[in-house]
């Protein structure tokens, strides 16, 4: 697994690919993720503030007309007429039947101030009072129920909600129980009953105007909801969020999302100081963030578009920039096979696709070529060694040798024979160096003179040579078989037609990183066939020539150029007039530097 992600990852499509997105599709995520919580977060908090003020205003409203509804009650109740006609039982019914018409007489003239749907009046016996009862549409009994025992049990007022029945009004009543005594003695005359309906409360709890769908609560100390603003939905019902019934006991006011089948809402609560409500506002979350919705939709088609917009980039460049690298890099994966003959790449592209398609075309030919310039300087180099190796000992240099040591020693005795025996073996075994490539000069310079010294001796003739070698260059590292070549070709092809007057002189110096050899004669010059056969590219044969001069010039021209390149091969200075001049440039060899090492570079 971990191979073929470090795989995937070093592709440099999927690279491109990983930077779009990290670079510029995360981001951009993030941003409009944070843009979006904050613009929640600052639409929440705004309509918090909003809601807060606007629930403050309407508990302030509503306390202010419990206020006055409290004062109204109190003015009916101390009303004398009404303490008058409570204050004792009818005896009979004539007296109760009375007692109806005068009770209802005053409540018609005293309730009008009261700002209510409705309010009633009750004995404290309810079962004295029959015919009061049926005109009012309640039931004896109802001095049985929970609602009337608790009121008159308790000197407090009380809140009750009164949900629909059959019969009866349609619509829920929020109930204001009040018991009184008389004005005078504390005995308890009845209780008063004042109906809210709906309309009342909305008058104060009505949902505001700039946010849709958004709900008005009025909820009791137990979480039971009394008012709902949405043609009471809720109302007679728990609250439906147990975790919001737990979040108002923790302070006066507050603002909370909840979620309440499966709509999102902020709520928020105020509790009302001297009444046993809370006012609680539900806003549908997606009205508030409804533009920021839109936006959201905006953005996440403009996301689509950009990112439709990067792959086609990725896409782009897969097709115009990788792919050709890719097939590149497989055309040279195969040249790394050693298949210089496969297909070369090519590009007719302007860009830099195409130059470096070109490029490395050219490299493969450049390479090519000099794969088979090193194959075709190696077969050089060991003709050349083969042209060496085989002039070492030439048969009829060495024949001609051992014929003149034979024709002295049978007729002459002389003493020269040892001299000239003891030159051939000094030359053999300068010429073999014990198979080593680099001798010194000092070396060079002795088998030059060995081989002189047998040249006087088989021709009879003093060779007139002359050495002029700078003592620290005579210890240099130098390339063997190079000096005997040119002294030969001097000797055979100069020196030899006027041995009274010819001569040849070798110097050596050091000259910044070389050594200059220069060889001197004074003969009548080498032939312009020679010297242009000499720069001739052909490669040496290893069959050697008998008619050939020596290794000769082009040998050791040749071992120059292979081992130390163009710029030290052999200058000819040559004139039938002014005899032939050889400069051979050696360069200075460091200490441990091998001749691969150097032909090689």
């Amino acid at each position: 697994m971990n191979k073929v992600s470090l795989r995937l990852a070093s592709s440099f499509r999927n690279r491109m690919i990983l930077i779009f997105f990290m670079i510029i599709i995360v981001p951009f995520l993030l941003f409009a993720y944070y843009a979006h919580i904050k613009s929640i977060e600052g639409i929440s908090n705004t309509n918090t503030k909003m809601s807060m003020s606007y629930l403050l205003q309407a508990r302030k409203n509503f306390e202010i007309y419990l206020n006055k509804l409290n004062e109204s009650v109190n003015e009916v109740i101390g009303n004398k007429s009404l303490q008058d006609l409570l204050a004792k039982e009818p005896l009979d019914r004539a007296e109760e039947e009375a007692f109806t018409v005068n009770l209802l007489t005053v409540l018609y003239h005293a309730t009008p101030v009261i700002d209510a749907f409705r309010v009633k009046v009750y004995p404290i016996k309810p079962t004295n009072y029959p015919s009061y009862m049926r005109t009012i549409d309640e039931s004896v009994r109802i001095g049985d129920q929970y609602w009337f025992q608790r009121s008159k049990s308790t000197v407090s007022p009380n809140w009750y909600l009164t949900m629909p029945q059959h019969g009866k009004y349609g619509k829920p009543l929020l109930s204001y129980v009040k018991r009184f005594s008389g004005i005078y003695d504390q005995k308890l005359r009845g209780i008063i009953a004042t109906d809210l309906s709906e309309d009342y409360l909305r008058r104060y709890f009505s949902p505001s105007d700039q946010l849709k769908d958004q709900k008005m609560l009025l909820v009791g100390d137990k979480g039971i909801v009394h008012y709902d603003s949405s043609m009471n939905e809720w109302t007679g019902d728990p609250f439906p969020s147990a975790s919001f019934i737990s979040y108002m006991k923790t302070g006066e006011d507050g603002a909370k999302s909840i979620t309440v089948n499966g709509e999102t809402y902020l709520a928020t609560y105020v509790k009302m100081a001297t009444y046993p409500w809370t006012i609680v506002s539900l806003t549908p979350l997606h009205e508030l963030t409804g533009t920021i919705d839109e936006i959201n939709r905006v953005m996440f088609i403009f996301l689509i578009i950009y990112l439709v917009c990067s792959i086609s980039v990725v896409m782009y460049i897969t097709v115009y920039y990788t792919q050709p690298i890719a097939h590149l890099v497989r055309l040279m994966r195969r040249l790394e096979a050693d298949n210089l003959h496969y297909l070369l790449p090519s590009s007719s592209r302007k860009d830099e696709v195409g130059w470096l398609y070109r490029g490395v075309s050219s490299l493969v030919l450049r390479i090519e070529g000099l794969v088979k310039e090193a194959a075709r300087s190696e077969r050089n180099k060991k003709a050349l060694e083969f042209q060496v190796l085989s002039h070492q000992i030439n048969p009829h240099f060495l024949y001609n040798t051992l014929e003149s040591i034979r024709w002295k020693a049978e007729n002459h005795g002389r003493s020269d024979i040892s001299e000239m025996v003891s030159a051939l073996g000094n030359l053999l075994r300068l010429s073999l160096n014990q198979g080593k490539e680099i001798t010194t000069l000092r070396r060079e310079i002795e088998q030059v003179k060995a081989y002189v010294s047998i040249e006087q001796a088989r021709m009879g003739q003093v060779v007139r040579i002359l050495y002029s070698c700078e003592e620290d260059a005579l210890d240099m590292p130098f390339l063997r078989l190079l000096l005997q070549p040119l002294v030969e070709n001097a000797i055979q092809h100069s020196v030899r037609d006027n041995f009274d007057k010819g001569k040849i002189m070798i110097t050596a110096r050091k000259e910044e990183d070389d050594l200059v050899i220069v060889l001197a004669d004074n003969g009548k010059g080498i032939p312009n066939a020679v010297l242009e056969q000499l720069e001739k590219q052909e490669e040496p044969s290893e069959k050697v020539s008998h008619a050939r001069r020596g290794v000769g010039l082009r040998n050791v021209n040749d071992r120059l150029k292979l081992y130390f390149g163009e710029a030290y091969k052999l200058k000819i200075e040559t004139g039938p007039e002014n005899g032939t001049k050889i400069t051979l440039r050696h360069p200075i060899l460091k200490e441990g530097q091998d001749l691969d090492s150097i032909g090689n570079g």
